[in-house]
């Protein structure tokens, strides 16, 4: 029988810009006496990597431009915030009460370019959190300095929750990804009566993402970090950023 598992590593302190992300993950693990294995993924959210990069901004430093003041009208949020996400984005595509919806810089679709203020310290100040600047070259990094730690392959992703087109509610998806195929082509490939696969392309790393979601949680559980186990691939590696959809090809814009 195939089984994953997914395993919430407890014990991280609140991470700030500057800390040592890997190795304050090593050390948690060591205490859980836990340690990946080949084929295992760690599966990181994307919150603790911004801040370990660095990637906060104090609203108080921002000064609205004409089109956030215009759609802070709109939507009715805070219009520095919206500075920040249009500094953060390519385009708008929806403007409506509470809900400002915008391709990302990277080409993600998603609700206030991932600009969040949910589970991040604010002290005097009124931080927000941003996503990473390359969140693939974050996870190819992170899973480089862990690996001079534990010697088996294993694959890294960095999950964010991201809503969905005609759905309720978040899932969990892979902004980056290294170690680990984000996308598998199975075109080609014949099902169980023979018939060749057309258009079968699986998102990997995605799922794998979801799954964690289920022990990592979205509120207070303090566990932003996830070893899968059980998963196997062998397809080669891809990015997560294989995972996006060209807006030429993007039908429900």
């Amino acid at each position: 029988m195939n089984a994953v598992t997914f395993t919430a590593l407890p014990g991280l302190p609140e991470i700030h810009a500057g800390h040592d992300l890997a190795r304050l993950i090593v050390d948690a693990a060591a205490s859980a006496e836990v340690a990946p294995r080949a084929f295992d993924v760690l599966i990181i959210a994307q919150k603790i990597v911004s801040k370990a990069e660095g990637r906060t901004v104090d609203l108080r430093t921002v000064e609205p431009s004409a089109l956030a003041l215009e759609l802070a009208g709109k939507t009715g949020k805070d219009a520095r915030l919206v500075e920040v996400i249009l500094s953060e984005s390519r385009e708008v595509v929806r403007a409506v009460p509470n809900v400002l919806i915008v391709r990302h810089r990277l080409g993600y679709v998603l609700a206030n370019a991932g600009v969040d203020r949910s589970n991040v310290p604010s002290d005097e100040h009124e931080n927000v959190l941003l996503l990473p600047v390359h969140p693939d070259a974050s996870a190819a990094q992170l899973r480089q300095e862990l690996m001079q730690r534990w010697r088996s392959p294993f694959g890294v992703i960095i999950s964010d929750s991201f809503g969905r087109a005609w759905r309720n509610g978040v899932v969990n998806v892979a902004l980056g990804a290294a170690g680990l195929p984000a996308l598998v082509d199975r075109r080609g490939e014949r099902d169980r009566h023979g018939r060749a696969l057309d258009v079968t392309e699986v998102a990997l790393a995605d799922a794998i993402a979801a799954g964690a979601a289920l022990v990592m949680g979205e509120a207070n559980e303090g566990t932003p970090v996830v070893i899968a186990r059980g998963v196997t691939w062998s397809a080669p590696e891809t990015p997560a950023a294989a995972l996006l959809r060209p807006k030429e090809k993007d039908l429900f814009q």
